[in-house]
């Protein structure tokens, strides 16, 4: 069982930036990928962004692609979302996931562990 605890969420101006964190417990952190989803309202959950359990490999959504930064320090069993150039359309409840499968996959069934989530919301 892994628990995983997001934070660092909160209101921002479009062009802002902000990092948020994912503790992770009760299990060794690099055994597990992670990935960051997010859920606006109304709106299916969908994939941001994979970190590989060493960190080594990243995958992005398109639409992040060159704005945010997925990484993952095993050392202090903690993962991070750095989010540059905020826009409004980033607004939603930002949720991190671990699964200790190798692949990152952009499903979201395919993980195991959730956060509770924490929410962004950036405005005009």
């Amino acid at each position: 069982q892994v628990y995983l605890k997001e934070s660092g969420g909160g209101l921002v101006q479009t062009g802002d930036s902000l990092r948020l964190s994912c503790a992770a417990s009760g299990r060794t952190f690099s055994y597990y990928t992670l990935a960051w989803f997010r859920q606006a309202p109304g709106k299916e959950r969908e994939f941001v962004a994979g970190v590989s359990r060493g960190g080594d490999n990243t995958y992005y959504a398109d639409s992040v692609k060159g704005r945010f930064t997925i990484s993952k320090d095993n050392t202090k069993n903690t993962g991070y979302l750095q989010m540059n150039n905020l826009k409004p359309e980033d607004t939603a409840a930002y949720y991190c996931a671990s699964d200790n499968s190798p692949m990152i996959t952009s499903i979201p069934r395919r993980y195991s562990y959730w956060g509770q989530g924490t929410q962004v919301t950036v405005s005009s």
